[in-house]
């Protein structure tokens, strides 16, 4: 609640169309996009793109149900291009188009604030050989002329499409990417950040003149800045009062003391004064919830134990049956995003099924045995790992590793990725085989001619479908699935997938929610949800 984001120095106005695609009616209380949904949408009929940009994303492996993405970027019906915009090569960058190298944390500016602790504060990332020429008398006009690869800038690459785009600024594109200090010239990437931390960021200008400084050299010396308690409260956000011009064309309800404009809530009155309050429907914080039951889900409102599909009464233990925990981290691996640290690579390179020796003994297996893991869709096969640090019932397998490559010389680093065959055997069915694990090579790092490792895991997101939550829309990871010892066919790494058997689990899942069509106000979703995108005010109710 407290990260600290800087306003631009100019948005765009609000979308005026609502997409469904974005916003599907079967989940009006989803915070995100239903971007799991995506494939399932399109081959359903509900749209279709035109261009799509996977942007720092890797659907086909991070998601569940990868094959189903396959489909769909490959399937020019649904997807007519497809750029995928990536620091790291991608299992989703072998199906795109334009495959658009971007560059990593020391290659690009970039700004970041998280909620680490007790304040709000700025960080400000710069590319570091720019800096570096920079700082030597060298001129660089593009990052990309500095960066190893010639990788772009991701901000400079916007900047100049949309210049490309609406080179007259007759389509009303150019006008967001023209500098606030030159009017009707191109925005340069200095002056995007220098605008933000001169007029954005409170605090910041005082402290730089302090030192004699620019606000933008002040960033650029000290990378970071901590806003002041004074000028952004960090325990306090729900007692600041409004003032008059935020009050304008607004209505206070009575009863509640909510305050609105056009429907949607902006405070509170406490006491006879007006607060921001919190982000709620009323601007309280809700012990019961009025939105879940105008939204369909009264049994809810009061927070509440609920029995989830894979409580255990839903797992048959004696028929082989466990529940699945694949989301558990390595504290040496950071998700899907440490492929390209052979260091790291070096400590943790296998996820094997951790279970309790009693299942073992049940199953027959021993620690370094082949298993096979069976979901609703398909099965993976990996070894076992037998330890007493796991529950009895429950299975897990950590979600970091598996990566995997098409070709030899191309693809995810070699240190963490496996060489394999990927296919269709039937019009819906969809085999992986591992034709080479991590092997040494030779390359410009002598390090490459060192590992010692022979597996990277197996990719176990592909046999997941998907289980969009009824109400929030977000995936519900762990599972159901059966145990067993791999069969006389099973290898390592065995991937099997029937993508027409995910889709019916998706519409199995879409059954349970409650869609609100034939609400007499109209409205698609409650008001005051915020999101990332949000479309126009007027677009949130249905016509006619």
């Amino acid at each position: 609640w407290n990260k600290f984001v800087p306003a631009p120095f100019l948005k765009p106005s609000p979308s005026e169309v609502w997409n469904e695609l974005l916003f599907p009616p079967e989940y009006p209380l989803a915070n995100y996009e239903m971007s799991i949904l995506l494939p399932y949408f399109l081959k359903e009929g509900r749209g279709k793109l035109a261009a799509y940009f996977t942007r720092v994303y890797n659907p086909v492996w991070t998601n569940p149900d990868g094959t189903s993405w396959i489909e769909m970027l490959t399937n020019e019906a649904q997807v007519e291009l497809h750029a995928a915009l990536t620091p790291v090569w991608s299992e989703t960058a072998w199906y795109a188009d334009y495959v658009l190298p971007m560059g990593v944390g020391s290659e690009r500016h970039d700004l970041m604030s998280q909620e680490t602790h007790a304040a709000r504060w700025i960080g400000y990332r710069q590319p570091v050989l720019r800096v570096y020429k920079e700082r030597h008398g060298e001129a660089v006009q593009f990052t990309y002329q500095a960066n190893p690869g010639e990788v772009w800038e991701e901000d400079e690459f916007w900047i100049e499409l949309s210049w490309r785009i609406d080179p007259d600024g007759s389509l009303g594109i150019r006008t967001y990417f023209e500098s606030p200090y030159r009017p009707g010239q191109k925005l340069g990437i200095e002056e995007y950040y220098r605008w933000i931390f001169e007029h954005s960021v409170p605090g910041l200008p005082e402290a730089a003149a302090r030192e004699q400084l620019t606000p933008l050299e002040f960033m650029q010396k000290y990378g970071s800045f901590e806003i002041p308690r004074e000028k952004a409260p960090v325990f306090s956000l729900n007692e600041r009062e409004l003032q008059p011009a935020e009050l304008a064309g607004t209505s206070v309800d009575e009863r509640s003391g909510k305050i609105a404009r056009k429907g949607t809530a902006i405070g509170v009155m406490v006491d006879g004064k007006a607060y921001e309050g919190f982000p709620t429907m009323s601007r309280k914080l809700e012990f019961y919830s009025a939105t879940m039951k105008e939204w369909g889900w009264p049994e809810y409102a009061l927070p509440g134990y609920i029995h989830s599909h894979v409580h255990r009464s839903a797992i048959d233990h004696e028929r082989g049956e466990y529940l699945l925990i694949p989301t558990f981290r390595l504290p040496t691996l950071i998700h899907t995003r440490s492929g390209n640290a052979k260091w790291l690579y070096e400590i943790s390179n296998a996820n094997p099924v951790w279970l309790h020796p009693d299942d073992a003994e049940r199953i027959g297996v021993e620690t370094g045995d082949l298993l096979r893991v069976s979901t609703e869709i398909g099965y993976y096969v990996n070894r076992a790992w037998v330890t007493d640090g796991i529950r009895p019932g429950v299975v897990a397998c950590s979600h970091h590793m598996g990566r995997w490559r098409l070709e030899t010389g191309n693809g995810t680093d070699r240190w963490a990725s496996a060489l394999v065959a990927l296919g269709k055997e039937s019009d819906s069915t969809w085999r992986m085989r591992q034709i080479e694990g991590i092997r040494p090579f030779e390359s410009e790092d002598p390090d490459s001619a060192r590992i010692f490792w022979r597996e990277g895991g197996v990719h176990q997101n592909l046999t997941f479908p998907v289980h969009p939550d009824p109400i929030s829309g977000m995936h519900c990871w762990h599972q159901k699935v059966t145990v067993e010892m791999a069969r006389a066919d099973d290898r390592y790494g065995d991937v099997y997938v029937d993508t027409n058997k995910a889709h019916e689990v998706y519409q199995r899942w879409l059954e349970m929610t409650r869609p609100q069509v034939d609400r007499p106000d109209g409205l698609r979703r409650p008001l005051w949800m915020i999101r990332p995108y949000r479309p126009g005010a007027s677009t949130f109710r249905r016509q006619g």
